[in-house]
């Protein structure tokens, strides 16, 4: 693998190279961590579908709605907030 060099800011370097240390990896090590847990937008859409996919063949009777997206935005908001399990 040929090396290359990335042009940053000495803030940017001395951060990363701060979190490389406390991971006890290279800097080079932590780079290709943070690319590769980053997904793109194009996987990220993958994902979105997959997942959708997944709902409608295991948890709903058709396919997945703009209701069942505010449905579950809902539940999430209950969930941050604590209110889940409480009876309305």
């Amino acid at each position: 693998m040929a090396d290359t060099t990335i042009k940053v800011d000495t803030a940017v370097r001395d951060r990363l190279q701060e979190l490389a240390r406390e991971r006890g990896i290279t800097m080079r090590e932590l780079v290709a961590q943070l690319a590769g847990a980053t997904p793109t937008k194009e996987e990220l859409a993958q994902r979105r579908e997959e997942t959708k996919a997944y709902i409608e063949q295991h948890f709903l009777d058709g396919p997945y709605t703009e209701e069942d997206a505010k449905a579950g935005e809902q539940l999430w908001a209950d969930i941050v907030s604590g209110k889940a399990g409480e009876v309305r």
